[in-house]
């Protein structure tokens, strides 16, 4: 057992023994659902499949469910999507789903958008992706969207819902950026008016997924009140970044909501080539 699944086996058994089995997880039961190589390390590998990415998104790098779909962190981040969408099916359509970290620049941002990406390839859905990080917003970077309006302007009771949410141009992913930065984003995003906002963007399509980009959660409180307002959550951990003590409190601050699972982000090449490396490219080699 590696040291990360150590500290979310340990961390579930205390969850459960807290809080009871009505907290939505077992002990043991927090898995790992992708482990995403590092990027970078295969940027001169991108190739374009036949759909039509948008002009400014060519040269993102990072969203590798759009500019390296035939790449070994898409092929994760697919891994990822199957699995949300079979935990959301279990019991109804469980559609709000937030994405989280224990502490800052663990690729919790990255994430999501590729997450939302690869959701929004689907026949079947369609995808709402909100940047609620309301002090360090990332998403409308990775999309080059601009953040002029967003969700701190409804919070602040200065526009509507609609007016806010824009076309991404890339399947059908529309996006509500972050906004304008407010000095109390903490008390925003645990007020009446984000309930009332999840809960018009949750049932407003029978089809839709709706992912939170939030806050870290243990430097924030903001994302422990979020996590009361969704139907569930993903936990990102970088490699290297998050101590056993972090991702035990991490699993602890999250207790009011369901933990689907991890993605374990620029996990190591070479333990990941390893693992699948072969097959997968001598699958895609003899594709070609």
């Amino acid at each position: 057992m590696s040291r990360i699944e150590e500290a979310l086996s340990r961390a579930a058994e205390r969850r459960l023994e807290m809080a009871g089995a009505a907290s939505g997880i077992e002990a043991g039961a927090v898995p790992v659902m992708a482990q995403v190589p590092r990027v970078s390390s295969f940027a001169k590998t991108f190739t374009h499949f036949e759909e039509e990415v948008p002009e400014r998104l060519k040269h993102q790098h990072m969203l590798v469910t759009l500019n390296d779909p035939a790449g070994h962190a898409a092929e994760e981040y697919r891994k990822l999507k199957e699995s949300i969408v079979n935990i959301s099916k279990k019991k109804g359509f469980r559609n709000t789903l937030m994405i989280t970290s224990s502490s800052v620049g663990e690729g919790k941002s990255v994430t999501s958008v590729n997450l939302a990406i690869s959701l929004a390839q689907e026949m079947d859905f369609t995808v709402l992706l909100i940047d609620a990080d309301l002090r360090r917003p990332t998403c409308h970077t990775l999309l080059n969207l601009d953040n002029e309006k967003g969700l701190s302007d409804f919070l602040l009771g200065a526009t509507d819902v609609s007016s806010l949410i824009c076309k991404t141009g890339v399947g059908k992913l529309s996006f509500m950026p972050a906004g304008k930065a407010t000095p109390n984003p903490g008390e925003l995003l645990a007020s009446n008016r984000m309930v009332s906002l999840l809960e018009e963007v949750k049932h407003r399509y029978p089809d839709r997924f709706v992912l939170i980009d939030t806050p870290p959660a243990l430097p924030f409180a903001e994302t422990r009140s979020l996590s009361r307002m969704v139907d569930g959550a993903v936990l990102v951990i970088r490699e290297g970044a998050s101590s056993q003590k972090d991702i035990a409190e991490t699993v602890e601050a999250l207790r009011e909501t369901s933990i689907y699972g991890t993605v374990l982000n620029q996990a190591s090449n070479r333990n990941w080539m390893k693992k699948h490396g072969y097959y997968y490219d001598r699958y895609y080699s003899a594709a070609r």
